[in-house]
Formats: structure tokens, sequence, C-alpha cells
């Protein structure tokens, strides 16, 4: 199977296509790269890792994506604190970090069983 096929995958990238939208004319420089890097990461190590030989080093990547949705989630919530996301937008971008985490746990999950 091909990474561009995964849900995950395609999910992933769509909220980072969101997110680089929002974040196109802000002014803060800093938080926009961070937050626009995390979320790109998420589907860059799913695809990292779909292009890798072994299910090890799949697996490994498929981590380091679910790493960067809890880390993006992070960016979220300090988002909206200081008044950069609406909150609408982003609990619906909380609940889809989340969707994708266990999507992701899921996924290694199957590698990790597979004989």
């Amino acid at each position: 199977m091909r990474f561009e096929d995964l849900e995950v995958w395609k999910r992933a990238a769509r909220l980072s296509v969101h997110i680089y939208q929002d974040f196109q004319a802000s002014r803060d420089f800093g938080f926009r790269d961070q937050i626009t890097r995390s979320s790109l990461s998420i589907a860059s190590n799913i695809a990292e890792g779909y292009e890798r030989i072994g299910e090890k080093d799949r697996v490994r990547f498929l981590n380091y994506a679910k790493g960067s949705c809890g880390e993006l989630r992070t960016q979220i919530y300090i988002g909206m604190q200081i008044g950069y996301i609406e909150p609408q937008t982003g609990n619906r971008w909380v609940e889809e970090t989340h969707a994708l985490s266990r999507m992701l746990y899921g996924l290694m999950n199957h590698f990790r069983h597979r004989k």
C-alpha cells in the first residue's frame, strides 16, 4: 500500500493545509513557523515511514508522527489561549489530532503484531 492511499495520511495532510492557510497572514513568525512545521511533520513522517524498508522503521516514523500530533495539539491550545486561533476552529483541530493519534496507534499496533 502507498502512503497516499492511507486515510490517516490524507487527513494529516488536509489538517496541515488548513493550518498553513489560517496562519498565512500571521505576523508572529515564530509561532507561525512552529505550528505549521509540527502540522507538516505528521503527514511527512507517515510518508517517510512508508517509504522505508522494514516494519521496525515504519513503526518508528509512525511514532514520530504521533508525537507530532501531541506537539501540534499543545500549540493549538496555546494559540487559542493567546487569541491566535478561534475556539471553534481550535477545538475542531484538537479533535482531529486526537483522531489522528488513535489512527496512528492502531496502525503501529498492526505492524508490531504482524507476522
